[in-house]
């Protein structure tokens, strides 16, 4: 299976000629790795002879794959341009993801709701696209339907509950939002 193939399995199809020709472009090494409870992708500048490496986790929906390998490239290129002079999800960063995302946008491969919240998210992207709860619950609808997944904010105050790693909590009132 060519790679162009290998990336439509998770991605929107109509994205990965694009995103083969980056792999190609920046010479980049990109893995489709398992899921980490930590983190959706990973961006490695060049060290050691090695060259650029980028992982994304296996287990994301179309669009959040694509959304996180456009995240991960961005890093790239700011690399790239700036090499370690300037923070990880600064203004340069923002400004490459921003104009990385256009292909995106012109190719019309969101569905409405994604494309909105997008938008919206891109006004001023985060580090993560998690933190954005807008962007955040669209993506969340293009999940698997088998994953079942029960939000804190709609439990009762005082419910105690407990994680995949078994550590357990009680509800109480909201103290911040980041």
């Amino acid at each position: 299976m060519d790679r162009t193939a290998l990336l439509a399995r998770y991605m929107p199809p109509a994205a990965a000629p694009v995103i083969s020709r980056w792999i190609d472009y920046f010479q980049c090494e990109f893995k489709i790795s398992r899921s980490r409870a930590t983190k959706l992708g990973d961006y490695r500048h060049p060290f050691g002879g090695e060259g650029h490496k980028i992982s994304v986790n296996n287990n994301l929906n179309n669009y959040s794959f694509l959304i996180t390998t456009v995240h991960e490239f961005a890093h790239l290129l700011t690399w790239n341009e700036h090499k370690n002079k300037v923070k990880p999800h600064g203004a340069e960063w923002k400004h490459n993801f921003k104009r990385m995302m256009q292909p995106f946008y012109e190719l019309n491969i969101f569905p409405d709701d994604v494309h909105k919240a997008i938008t919206s998210y891109l006004s001023n992207p985060a580090a993560s696209s998690c933190t954005d709860l807008h962007l955040a619950r669209s993506l969340k609808k293009y999940d698997p339907q088998d994953v079942a997944t029960l939000h804190v904010e709609k439990l009762p105050q005082e419910t105690i509950f407990r994680l995949k790693d078994g550590r357990r909590f009680v509800k109480g009132p909201r103290v911040r939002k980041r």
